[in-house]
């Protein structure tokens, strides 16, 4: 699992990213779903989750839909317009982000630096 001070940055992303890419999701189910897409690399706890719902929600990039199940009352989190073009914008953002990332972290030593 990646340490919290990896990934906090990047979690509204990842929510972001998921909830665009399907019709509507739970907050369990988006935990669940990021586990098993990074193979339990991710895990997103839901101190941390539901800030990030509840402000993607109040800057109107999110909306919700109450739905009774049995007695209880699941929240399911849809992506408004402005979400969508939002979740574009972070997914190109984020992209370029791994390119840089991947230059400093994939650096070849030079030739004198190998040779003993």
């Amino acid at each position: 699992m990646y340490s919290k001070e990896l990934t906090k940055g990047t979690l509204q992303p990842i929510i972001l990213k998921l909830l665009s890419d399907s019709e509507k999701m739970y907050g369990y189910e988006i935990t669940q779903k990021v586990k098993e897409l990074t193979q339990g690399k991710i895990d997103i706890s839901e101190g941390a989750l539901y800030p990030i719902l509840h402000k993607l929600e109040a800057d109107g990039i999110l909306e919700t839909e109450k739905v009774y199940i049995g007695k209880r009352v699941r929240k399911y989190y849809t992506v408004t317009g402005s979400g969508k073009t939002a979740a574009e914008n972070v997914t190109r953002e984020i992209s370029d982000f791994i390119k840089t990332l991947s230059i400093i972290f994939n650096q070849k030593q030079p030739a004198h630096d190998t040779i003993g």
